[in-house]
């Protein structure tokens, strides 16, 4: 819901997010990248329930990492927070570059204000990683039905990564169970993909309205989505949407076959008039920087 895709309201956003308390979601994911503390401090504010918040940033020093605690603390309005990880961590060496900010964060731990550390990830050798760190409290990788935006593996290794992550007692907490949205044309299979999974604590899905968090709540209590919430969802119109951190390496052009794509300055287009959402584009990128919204 931040500015980096539909940039919603705070007051609207936060709107969102206590539909979705209301209807039991008790665990919040966020990130410093993604501009939404305003959003749940709004919504906390309006609040009595005991809401789990997890953030992260891309610190790596302790400098730059105490910023961001404090920055989290301040503009979500919290003196705890019950998780902060190291954002998108790419391989063992990336886990080294990130020690000073992770030995930060295990410091404010000792001190609670943080009470869990951990990392997330695209990428299968991290969480292989982070199995043999006990400093890591919980793992936040990607788990979607195809494997969509796994950088360095297919589903099969993931899952394998993950189920060996839970038995050595980490937390485990996925993203993208959709995808990015590429995955929208089958939702009731991609969600029950992750629902079913024994080895996943928690699920975080992205939700840009109330009626996308009164489908999900609906998906997970398994309860039937209500008539018209179903056919207002269906009537949603989506676009296809590119992330800033897209190189132009070119691989979604090629792959395109109705030319909806195209290179300028660096970074790739979108031609919404020729664009069909298929989301084979998405399936090629090595950033994992296309998105349906």
């Amino acid at each position: 819901m931040g500015p980096l895709q539909v940039d919603l309201p705070f007051e609207y956003g936060s709107q969102v997010i206590l539909k979705a308390i209301e209807l039991g979601v008790n665990f919040i994911d966020t990130a410093e990248l993604y501009g939404t503390y305003p959003h749940i401090r709004e919504a906390l504010k309006k609040t009595n329930k005991d809401i789990v918040i997890a953030t992260k940033c891309y610190a790596y020093s302790k400098e730059a990492a105490s910023a961001s605690v404090e920055k989290a603390r301040k503009e979500m309005d919290i003196d705890v927070i019950d998780i902060f990880l190291l954002h998108e961590q790419e391989s063992r060496l990336t886990l080294k570059g990130h020690r000073e900010a992770l030995e930060y964060y295990l410091s404010m731990k000792e001190k609670g204000i943080i009470k869990a550390v951990g990392v997330s990830t695209h990428n299968v050798e991290v969480v292989e990683a982070c199995c043999d760190m006990p400093e890591i409290d919980v793992i936040h990788p990607i788990v979607n039905k195809t494997g969509i935006g796994i950088g360095d593996g297919n589903i099969e290794q993931m899952l394998g990564a993950v189920e060996k992550a839970f038995d050595k007692g980490k937390g485990i907490y996925s993203m993208k169970p959709l995808g990015g949205g590429t995955l929208i044309k089958s939702y009731d299979e991609a969600m029950k993909f992750v629902l079913d999974l024994p080895f996943v604590h928690s699920v975080a899905v992205g939700m840009q309205s109330i009626d996308e968090v009164i489908m999900n709540t609906c998906v997970f209590k398994n309860k039937n989505i209500p008539e018209d919430v179903e056919h207002s969802l269906q009537k949603k119109e989506r676009h296809l949407h590119i992330d800033w951190w897209c190189t132009g390496c070119g691989k979604c052009v090629e792959r395109c076959r109705q030319g909806g794509l195209y290179l300028e300055k660096g970074k790739a287009k979108v031609n919404e008039q020729k664009c069909v959402l298929c989301s084979y584009c998405a399936s090629v990128c090595p950033e994992f920087a296309i998105k349906v919204c």
